[in-house]
């Protein structure tokens, strides 16, 4: 019998994933246009967050699954809290887990209606997205946020439905406060 080596490590606790088909993305405050509500005088450099995805299934095969770690930097846009862009699913009948690998922070869903709430990640949470709400990650704490995730192939993602109906509430930290404001 043949024995196949493992082509992905990830030793969730201390490190990032690692190996064949892990793609590394990176984004950067001049990426992200419309986040926020006002980037005047921040560094346009300023790194917010980078993705590893181990993604060996096929967007096309109904069942294949994705595996990911998104690693958010401790930094606020004149305080409001780094966060990730957001975005619904493509296919809404595909749902995602993520799970607290370090830091603290928040999952922010909203559903279709606009109705939104947030739940708590911590080291070792672990958080049902239904496929039918919008999420979003943001880091409320010191350090940096670490949120790994699984999620169908097929699921795609739907920035343009967060572009035109944004999340309702931003998240701000204020001397060393967290903050929520209704958006306009």
């Amino acid at each position: 019998m043949k024995v196949i080596e493992p082509q992905a490590f990830h030793k969730i606790y201390e490190d990032v994933i690692r190996g064949e088909h892990v793609k590394v993305y990176q984004k950067y405050l001049r990426e992200a246009n419309g986040i926020y509500s006002d980037t005047t005088g921040v560094d346009l450099d300023t790194l917010l967050y980078t993705v590893y995805s181990y993604e060996a299934g096929s967007p096309e095969k109904t069942g294949d699954l994705y595996w990911g770690l998104t690693i958010l930097e401790p930094v606020t846009v004149n305080e409001e809290c780094n966060m990730t862009r957001g975005h619904f699913h493509l296919d809404q009948n595909c749902a995602e887990f993520y799970f607290g690998v370090s830091g603290t922070g928040l999952l922010l869903l909203m559903d279709k209606n606009g109705e939104t709430w947030a739940e708590k990640i911590t080291k070792g949470s672990l958080h049902h997205i239904d496929g039918q709400l919008a999420h979003r990650l943001i880091n409320i704490g010191e350090e940096p946020l670490g949120v790994g995730a699984c999620w169908p192939t097929t699921a795609g993602h739907d920035y343009g439905a967060i572009e035109e109906k944004p999340f309702r509430y931003r998240v701000f930290k204020r001397n060393k406060k967290i903050v929520f404001e209704e958006s306009e």
